[in-house]
């Protein structure tokens, strides 16, 4: 599995717009109990679906980032297609029913 790459706002565009995958965006903080239990979950998911690049940014450290995605709630995980946000899913979920709001289902992307 390929570790998350950590994204600011200088690098979102470059790592998440204008990727030509699927990327999830996980925007977390380090004090949030749930977006650590989450973090195995991304991993497993980063795993069986390697189409798919799994990013994180840090709300404390880029709350500009947040604020342009309306982050109200952490974690707040969201999949970008094409450039675009396309799903986003807010508080911990468990594997499936995250790969579910992520547009998933349980498949390999």
């Amino acid at each position: 599995m390929s570790k998350a790459v950590q994204v600011t706002t200088a690098t979102f565009e470059e790592q998440v717009l204008l990727s030509d995958q699927p990327v999830i965006v996980d925007f977390y903080a380090d004090w949030c109990g749930p977006c650590k239990m989450l973090s195995p979950v991304l991993e497993q998911i980063a795993a069986e679906h390697v189409d798919v690049k799994i990013t994180k940014v840090n709300v404390d450290e880029e709350p500009a980032l947040a604020e342009r995605y309306r982050v109200r709630g952490i974690p707040y995980v969201a999949m970008f297609r094409e450039g675009k946000l396309a799903e986003q899913v807010v508080g911990y979920r468990p594997k499936a029913a995250l790969e579910a709001g992520l547009g998933l289902n349980g498949k390999v992307v």
